[in-house]
């Protein structure tokens, strides 16, 4: 398993959200199996991951989160409270997104709709 992770002074994502964007792509490319972004709160970092194509970034605070994050919506980017969640539970958080595996099913479809850039659900929207 690859993984690329980042990490920014908390704020500074503010200024320059280089380190989002790096993980992302290294992920989209395929260089990367999932990504690892830790800032403040994790939102920023989520967002500016979220803007390149094939990426399913999202912040997460709990196990449960993290765990529904993988099973139902295929995230491959994990982006961690730095400030707001403990260490110990970022860890655990950590190793529950990177151990739990997508249950595909009835999820699939829903993955597959949202990466979806011209779906038919957002008309006029570009």
């Amino acid at each position: 398993m690859r993984i690329a992770i980042a990490s920014d002074h908390a704020g500074f994502l503010q200024k320059k959200p280089l380190y989002a964007d790096k993980v992302a792509r290294t992920v989209a490319r395929g260089d990367a199996d999932y990504g690892v972004l830790v800032c403040g709160t994790g939102l920023g970092m989520a967002m500016t991951a979220d803007k390149v194509a094939g990426i399913r970034a999202t912040p997460v605070q709990t196990v449960t989160f993290a765990q529904l994050a993988r099973e139902h919506n295929n995230a491959n980017v994990v982006c961690l409270s730095g400030r707001f969640v403990s260490l110990m539970d970022n860890c655990a958080i950590l190793e529950t997104f990177l151990t739990t595996d997508f249950a595909g099913g009835r999820h699939a479809g829903r993955v597959d709709k949202m990466m979806r850039e011209d779906d038919p659900a957002f008309p006029g929207v570009e």
